[in-house]
This record gives structure tokens, C-alpha cells and sequence, in this order.
């Protein structure tokens, strides 16, 4: 759900609390659900807590943004923007495909504003399946898959998943064990060993 995006109607409190909470409460909510889903995880966030964090009624969250599931996607969407994301990593052809795809995965989760939220989502995805579908949802689905479809290979999905699998194994080494001594490494050094496993994944017949 992009910003620009209407409210849900028919759901929650009617339109009066939403008047009460002023114009940007939707995304007064959507900061409060990163902060809360970053340093709770998910199960320990409630809709409630979200609310509380945000000084609304519950009722408004329910009314943006529906069930909890929904809020956490949306509280995560803000770090992949897909819409920009794939048009720059495609934009310089196949050549180099694999090192702009890594540069730009790093550079979201070196950035602590949408590193944090994807924390939250990594840390749940391998107990929660709400988590999980989120991560699916917005590193494969929205991101990756949609490279590969435009790329002249073979199992462009498959591909996707391998490059997902490999990018995701990185991120839960460096960032949430903080294995040592990928934990510290250089993003640059980084991408330059990760970029040409990439490439092959995604251009190679």
C-alpha cells in the first residue's frame, strides 16, 4: 500500500475518529508500528501497543490498516520501494546486473531508518508465518521476481529464490548474529564477493 493510498473504509471506528486523529495519522501509525514491531518482534506487538505508541485509538489502526498482518506489511513496505528499486538495478542492462543488486540490498539495511523494521521481520519470519509471508511478500515477490521476469533466462523464479536465499543468508549473519568478521566487513567488500554469486544466479544460461 503506497502512501499516496486511500484509507480502508468499512472497517474500525467510522470516519469521525479519523477526523479526530488529523490527516497524517495514517502515517503517524505506520511510524509507530515500525518502532514497536522493531523492538518487540511480532508476536509481542499488539494492535493496541501500536495505538498506545501512536496516541490513537485502536480503532483508527483497524480502520487504515485492517489486522495486524497488514499493519506489520505495511510498516516494512517503506524499506523496499520496489517501484524505484527494480527500474535502477535493470536500468544499466545485464552487465553489472549482480553488483547493483547487491549494492542496493546492502544500502537498505546499512540505513538504520529501514534496517530496523526488517529486523523485526527476519527475527519472526523463522518462527511466525505472518512474518515470513511479509518477507516473501516484499524481498522475492516484489523485488526479485520481478528482475528475473525481465531478464532472458531460464527459471527466472528459481533464480530469484537463490538470489533471496543467498541476500537473506547475509543479512541474518551480519545483522542479527553479528557473525564476525562479515558483521564489520566494508559494504564494498562485501559486494564485490557477493556480486558476481548474483550475477550467475540471474544472467547466466
Amino acid at each position: 500500500m503506497s502512501d499516496t493510498a486511500q484509507p480502508r473504509r468499512g472497517r474500525g471506528r467510522p470516519s469521525r475518529a479519523e477526523a479526530a486523529a488529523g490527516p497524517g495519522a495514517r502515517e503517524l501509525i505506520r511510524r509507530a508500528a515500525r518502532e514497536e514491531f522493531a523492538a518487540r518482534g511480532y508476536d509481542k506487538t499488539s494492535v493496541r501497543g501500536i495505538a498506545k505508541a501512536a496516541g490513537v485509538d485502536a480503532a483508527l489502526v483497524h480502520h487504515y490498516f485492517g489486522t495486524k498482518e497488514e499493519v506489520f506489511a505495511a510498516a516494512v513496505e517503506v524499506s523496499f520501494d520496489s517501484e524505484q528499486a527494480v527500474p535502477a538495478v535493470l536500468g544499466g542492462g545485464p552487465d553489472g546486473l549482480g553488483e547493483r543488486l547487491a549494492r542496493y540490498f546492502l544500502a537498505v539495511w546499512e540505513n538504520e531508518t529501514t534496517r530496523a523494521p526488517l529486523l523485526a521481520v527476519v527475527r519472526s519470519a523463522l518462527t511466525h508465518e505472518a512474518a515470513a509471508k511479509v518477507l516473501r511478500q516484499f524481498v522475492l515477490r516484489r523485488l526479485l521476481e520481478r528482475i528475473a521476469r525481465e531478464l532472458d533466462v531460464p527459471d527466472p523464479e528459481f533464480r530469484a529464490e537463490l538470489a533471496a536465499a543467498h541476500m537473506i543468508g547475509i543479512a541474518i549473519a551480519r545483522y542479527v548474529i553479528q557473525l564476525e568478521p562479515l558483521a564489520s566487513a566494508d559494504p564494498e567488500e562485501i559486494v564485490a564477493q557477493v556480486a558476481p554469486t548474483l550475477q550467475r544466479y540471474l544472467t547466466e544460461a
